[in-house]
């Protein structure tokens, strides 16, 4: 089965594939064949091959091709004239693995082809573009979603406009592949978190008709949730600051396996909260993108409203609007007419995987790209609503230490280029969106895929700056005499000064590990797969698998101490002592941690042994993982952190457990 990448915290083509015939290339292994545009090459991998083609660029160049996985599933890099990585490409692990990137530099570019794992077999390469990376925004569209088109991919739509005037609106490949059904630009599609800010528009409304008030407990609302230390209230549960732990990393933490189609209830969403012994954070203190949370929040909208909250959104959002084609989906049972399946990546090319469950409040939505360019028009002039409400919406939550947290009411606030920013992306299971909005050019671009692979915030803030960036600053090459930062440029070995540990101070059992191999640069996170980063700067850098970045941070004598990493708001790091480090546990050690532990908050079993000198952890449903130590008495493993308590003779007890947005999820032992 081909690997997905971990999504940190859960919760990242306009030419057919007709081939020409082009010659054999045999044992490729250690060549480099020159690949030229519109031809196709035929190779054969052995283990251990790497096959290895080239093609010239010129300066600020696109290029796109693909690799028909014959009878071998293949891994695709794209090296710079420098020979360091600028992209890789992972997806269906059969039939075509499409690659794309876009240069800067000229000259010889290198594409590898790698077997995945220790496979063998036949595959081709077509090099379907290589031309100069379009100035024109429309021409730049096509290339950026060339990768999407075609009637055998998973699709895409893109919406711009400005000042009420529609710029731009083009859909591409295919909305259901089983049925030959292209995606549309009115083609619905479930929005996933770009839903929350419906939600918090939903809360608004009540709260304009005295109805509710941000500022009461929610208790008031859902009297069976359990009372907490510290009341949590409306205003928090819209902002991200409730302390509430994360129900699908929960529900995933006991076995659950909702990527493969695993039923979620909404009816959940309160037994989870009900059996959380503690909030995780005192409300208002902490920003912590929560589902949970939005969840709760459409209860209370039905229960104000005396309406299923579908109903109360068409009624009062969606009908007045002219919002069509635009609904919340009760449950994934519920028929979406003229819907887009989701697709994610898989061993047979691709796998439909149809929508999480549970999820109304915090995503559910299916609109289109038409609609949503309706919805942002009435943020300028309001039919729906009020201008109150809206810029309530888009004024940063202020924590308890008066740090804004740079979120509203269900909408990210920030700039681009000097621009103000409001913006907001949801991912479901497969569905992928980004709706991006300018007030002060009265201007927005939305973008939706039904495709897991999609990068929708990378390619709307791009396609963004190119429709509008006469409103923006100019980019730092422009605005002084030096050039933009060129990662070609950053040597490997500045990179050791930040090589190293940080804990996240909002879970401090979540450890981010920076290495260095050779000239590769990698981020792991507790319990995750490690992820190549590239440098932005000399001090920042992006990852490669999901849309983040890091920010690493000096004290007055140039010491680096922590970070921020940047994804769903910022989330600062403090870096560890190499200390840290040291211990490493004997097989003896290990042993005093083995046994069997009980959550009675997941009402779940973990068991612990130990296999050939490691720690392992064994879970029901779930594929066994070998656990990593950190810290004396913790260990990293299977997407968890696990944080172990002794008695006051040095005994395991048990240990808590977190895997991101939920931690301290405790597990006793009960068995030796």
């Amino acid at each position: 089965m081909k690997r997905r990448p971990y999504s940190f915290f859960l919760s990242s083509l306009a030419v057919s594939t007709a081939l020409v015939a082009g010659p054999f290339a045999g044992d490729v292994a250690g060549q480099h064949i020159e690949l030229r545009k519109g031809r196709t090459l035929r190779g054969t991998l052995a283990q251990g091959d790497t096959a290895r083609y080239t093609v010239e660029l010129g300066d600020d160049w696109f290029l796109y091709g693909e690799v028909n996985q014959i009878s071998v599933d293949v891994i695709v890099r794209l090296l710079g004239p420098d020979g360091n990585q600028r992209g890789r490409f992972d997806g269906p692990a059969a039939g075509g693995e499409r690659f794309s990137s876009q240069s800067t530099e000229a000259g010889a570019h290198t594409i590898e082809v790698i077997p995945f794992e220790e496979e063998t077999g036949d595959y081709e390469i077509t090099l379907h573009r290589a031309e100069s990376l379009a100035t024109d925004p429309k021409k730049l569209t096509d290339q950026l979603m060339s990768r999407y088109d075609g009637d055998d991919s998973p699709g895409a739509a893109v919406q711009v406009w400005r000042d009420g005037r529609t710029l731009y609106s083009k859909a591409y490949g295919m909305a259901n592949l089983a049925y030959g059904i292209p995606f549309a630009t009115n083609t619905r599609t479930n929005i996933g978190s770009t839903s929350k800010q419906f939600t918090g528009f939903a809360i608004m409304l009540q709260a304009s008709r005295g109805l509710l008030s941000l500022d009461d407990p929610i208790r008031k609302h859902i009297p069976e949730l359990p009372e907490f230390t510290e009341p949590v209230t409306v205003r928090h549960i819209i902002t991200h600051t409730s302390g509430l732990r994360e129900f699908v990393n929960l529900i995933l933490m006991s076995g659950r396996q909702l990527m493969h189609g695993d039923w979620i209830d909404r009816s959940e969403l309160i037994d989870v909260v009900q059996r959380q012994p503690a909030l995780q954070n005192v409300p208002g203190a902490e920003f912590n993108y929560n589902n949970t949370a939005f969840g709760l929040a459409a209860l209370i909208v039905e229960r104000t409203s005396k309406q299923d909250f579908h109903v109360f959104m068409q009624e009062n959002v969606f009908g007045p609007l002219g919002m069509t084609r635009t609904m919340v989906r009760p449950t994934p049972e519920r028929i979406v007419r003229d819907m887009s399946e989701g697709y994610a990546p898989a061993k047979e090319g691709f796998r439909q995987t149809g929508d999480l469950g549970a999820s109304v409040g915090a995503g559910g939505i299916y609109s289109t790209v038409e609609d949503l360019q309706k919805w942002v028009q009435n943020f300028a002039n309001p039919r729906v609503g009020s201008a109150a409400i809206v810029e309530q919406m888009m004024t940063s939550y202020v924590l308890a230490d008066g740090k804004k947290t740079d979120y509203g009411y269900g909408l990210f606030i920030d700039e681009q280029r000097g621009l103000q920013r409001v913006h907001h992306g949801g991912a479901d299971l497969s569905h992928r969106s980004q709706l991006i909005y300018y007030p002060e050019i009265n201007a927005g671009i939305t973008v939706q895929s039904n495709h897991a692979g999609f990068n929708a915030g990378g390619t709307a803030s791009q396609l963004a700056a190119a429709f509008f960036g006469d409103a923006m600053e100019p980019e730092k090459d422009e605005a002084a005499a030096d050039t933009a930062f060129d990662p070609s440029t950053y040597d490997p070995e500045d990179f050791d000064k930040y090589a190293g540990r940080y804990a996240l101070d909002a879970a401090p059992t979540v450890i981010l590990t920076f290495t260095r191999e050779e000239a590769e640069l990698y981020l792991q996170v507790s319990g995750q797969p490690k992820s190549e980063i590239v440098p932005t700067s000399d001090s920042t850098f992006a990852l490669t698998v999901v849309e983040a970045s890091i920010v690493f941070h000096r004290d007055a004598e140039g010491e680096v101490t922590g970070l921020t990493l940047n994804q769903n708001g910022e989330n600062h790091a403090t870096r560890l002592e190499d200390a840290a480090e040291d211990w490493k546990p004997t097989t003896d050690d290990l042993a005093a941690f083995t046994g069997r532990y009980f959550s009675e908050e997941l009402e779940t079993f973990y068991n612990l042994v130990v296999e050939e000198d490691s720690l392992v952890l064994h879970r029901r449903r779930v594929d066994d993982a070998k656990l990593t130590a950190g810290k004396k008495d913790n260990f990293s493993g299977g997407g968890l952190t696990l944080s172990f308590e002794r008695d006051r003779n040095g005994q395991v007890i048990g240990f808590y457990a977190a895997n991101g947005r939920s931690r301290d999820v405790r597990f006793e032992r009960v068995r030796r």
